[in-house]
Parts: structure tokens; C-alpha cells; sequence
């Protein structure tokens, strides 16, 4: 297998290979880094022959040259590390090669582990998502028209004049998918082996939600533990104690996650407050305050995971001003009002994909990635066996 493992020259393939997924990865030396620390020689060559769509250990066998024993124990061994999903179905096991974002990257820091130096990665993820936010991998993540995910309105705070859809809140996300799975923040965790913490005192363990065949993967893998229906709604219970923010894929079929997320240490989160301020699609309402209740207490500023509401001086009295372009209408900050002076109001309905497949076409489109290859990927085969 000594001509399959070329060291760096690995690296480069595996990049070109997951850069045709909608959110690819901006190539420079951090990255290249991270890829040889969570790939070996052999799991990079591997990983840059997979096809756009799910495959199977024969596929992967006349793709990579590699004989199937050997290939399925590295497979095994790559589905472990969060690298690969492996779906069993019908009998037989698809394997699809994870994107780095939302993907990799996040499955490496969703348990504890000591097969990596987790300090080491957790400095270089810091620095290459934060490099050059015009340019680097924030525009690549924030800057297609139509977002990756999406934010989900607390249930409790929507008018009740207006007509609440199955798919705009967590709880009845959960509800349809009929239980899921929990584990660790990677973003929360992470931020530990950067000797930071929540400033909101977030919890790092079972607060990340996933649903669907991803829940059944994590599961299995130990990135998770599976949970019913009723024990998942008790964590959106214990995320709105937080005032966290619910974030999910933006499709209205099966969503695959619930991430609830604080303004310290999510980096979704962070993409708006740095100025992406669509990259997260909106639930379709906002908050409005009531003048002539408001105190100007600060509490809703502090709450809000966004950075859209700030106290402005008024002569002796502070005015609270709420940037509308920037609120994602979550309504985390609803319920920390003593004066009851916030609300949620209507605005326009958001436009969200039904399936996964037709987001990432939309994405590659706008991105001018759409080649016949993805085409026939995204199309005849993706989505086949994920939600």
C-alpha cells in the first residue's frame, strides 16, 4: 500500500475532494495542519477517492485499489474517529465521506477521547475559522445566499395569531422524529481546551441534539447517547433556562440536529455578530419592546445571542434599540424581561429548502459549483439514506 500513502501530498486531494461539498475549505497552512493531525497518510487517500454520493465497501474498493479487508478496517476505523458515516441498510453498509464543516470538524470535539492532542486542534480550528473573516473560511461558510442552518423561535413566545408550521420549533421537530440521540457542544467543549468557558454557564454534556439516521450514527459510534422523545424535550427545557439559541439544518424534512447555542462560544453565532448577518436563516419573527414598559435593565441585552439589542443613553433614561436585520427572532431573550415589555411579531416568512439535497444544490448554485459531477451526485444519489 506504499504507493497509497504519500504523507503531504495526501492532504491536497482530500481538499480538492471536499471542496465540492457546498461548504468546502479554504486552503492554507492551518488547514492543511488540522487535515494530517485527523487524517493518517492512508484515511486521507481514502477519503479523497470517496464519491459525492454514499458508496459501498466494493464501490470504495474499485476507487481507492485497495482490497476490501483492509479497506473495511480502516473504514471502521474512520467511522470511529467521526471521519465517515457508516449506514447500514437493507442489509448492506453505505459509507459517506463527512464534509469538514458541519462535519468533521464538529464530530471531533463531541466526546472525550484521547486518540488526538484535542489542545493542539482546538488552537488550530480557533485560528483558521477566525482568519480573515472577508475571506477565509467565514466567507466560504456565511456567504451564499441561502444559509446552512437556521434558528427556531421558542414555541411560548409566537403570537398565537399566527399559524405555527411542524418544522419552525424544536419541540415538534422532536416530536415527528420520535426521539434521537444527545452528546457534548463541540463548541463548548472546545472552548475547554482553550481554558475558556460559557459566560452563560451552559452546560458541555447532553445539550447537542441529533435526529434521524445522524442519531443513530453518533449512537453507535459513541459520539452520543440515544434518547426518547420526552427526555430530549426536557433538554430544549434546560437550553431555554439558558437562554440558548436552537439552530438546526435549514430544511423542512427531518431536520438531522438541534444545536442550542450560546453567544460566547458558538461559532454560528459568532458569524453573525461579526457581520454575516443572514448566515443563519431567521425563524420568520422578531422582537419588539413596548416603550412605555421598558426599564432599560440590560437583562434582554444579555441575553440575546446575537448582539441585536443594545441600551442607547437617552438623556437621564437608556432607550432599548433593536436591529432588526441582525435579530434571528429566536426569543431567548423573551422570557428574561421583568417588565414583560418584549414580544415576538410576524415578519416574512422565510423560504426554507424541503430536503438536504436540494439545500446543497441551492448552495452550489449560487456558489457556481453546480458541475455535472454534483449534479448527478446531489440528485440521483444523496439523501437516499440521510434525512
Amino acid at each position: 500500500m506504499g504507493h497509497h500513502s504519500t504523507s503531504k501530498s495526501s492532504i491536497v486531494p482530500l481538499i480538492d475532494r471536499l471542496n465540492k461539498y457546498p461548504i468546502g475549505l479554504v486552503d492554507n497552512a492551518k488547514l492543511r495542519q488540522i487535515l494530517a493531525i485527523l487524517f493518517s497518510e492512508e484515511e486521507a487517500f481514502i477519503a479523497s477517492r470517496f464519491p459525492l454520493h454514499e458508496a459501498t465497501l466494493e464501490e470504495l474498493a474499485k476507487r481507492t485499489g485497495y482490497a476490501v479487508e483492509p479497506l473495511a478496517a480502516l473504514l471502521e476505523t474512520m467511522a470511529n474517529k467521526g471521519l465517515v458515516i457508516d449506514m447500514p441498510h437493507a442489509g448492506r453498509v453505505y459509507y459517506l465521506l463527512l464534509p469538514g464543516l458541519i462535519g468533521f470538524f464538529e464530530f471531533t470535539f463531541m466526546k472525550q477521547r484521547a486518540d488526538l492532542p484535542l489542545v493542539e486542534l482546538a488552537r488550530l480550528m480557533r485560528d483558521y475559522l477566525n482568519e480573515d473573516p472577508e475571506k477565509g473560511q467565514a466567507q466560504e461558510f456565511f456567504g451564499s445566499k441561502t444559509p446552512l442552518t437556521r434558528s427556531l423561535a421558542y414555541e411560548e413566545t409566537i403570537p398565537v395569531s399566527s399559524q405555527v408550521t411542524s418544522y419552525a420549533g424544536a419541540r415538534e421537530i422532536i416530536r415527528q422524529a420520535g426521539g434521537g440521540a444527545v452528546g457534548l457542544c463541540y463548541c463548548r467543549h472546545k472552548k475547554q481546551h482553550l481554558d475558556e468557558t460559557c459566560t452563560k454557564g451552559a452546560p458541555v454534556e447532553g445539550i447537542c441534539i441529533s435526529l434521524g439516521s445522524a442519531a443513530q450514527f453518533m449512537a453507535r459510534r459513541g459520539f452520543a447517547e440515544e434518547r426518547s422523545v420526552d427526555e430530549l424535550l426536557a433538554v430544549i427545557d434546560t437550553a431555554r433556562q439558558h437562554n440558548l439559541t436552537h439552530i438546526t439544518d435549514n430544511i423542512r424534512h427531518k431536520p438531522s440536529f438541534i444545536c442550542n447555542c450560546c453567544s460566547c462560544c458558538c461559532e454560528l453565532l459568532a458569524g453573525v455578530q461579526v457581520g454575516y448577518h443572514q448566515g443563519i436563516g431567521k425563524t420568520g419573527f422578531r422582537v419588539a419592546v413596548k416603550r412605555e414598559k421598558c426599564i432599560g435593565c440590560g437583562l434582554c441585552v444579555r441575553a440575546c445571542n446575537v448582539k441585536a439589542l443594545k441600551l442607547a443613553a437617552t438623556g437621564e433614561a437608556r432607550t432599548l434599540k433593536i436591529a432588526e436585520n441582525i435579530c434571528l427572532g429566536c426569543g431567548a431573550c423573551i422570557s428574561t424581561c421583568p417588565q414583560a415589555a418584549l414580544s415576538m411579531v410576524a415578519t416574512r416568512a422565510p423560504l426554507i429548502p424541503r430536503q438536504k439535497k436540494e439545500l446543497f444544490q441551492q448552495i452550489l448554485k449560487e456558489k457556481k459549483r453546480l458541475t455535472p459531477f454534483v449534479i448527478d451526485g446531489v440528485k440521483q444519489k444523496l439523501g437516499k439514506l440521510l434525512p
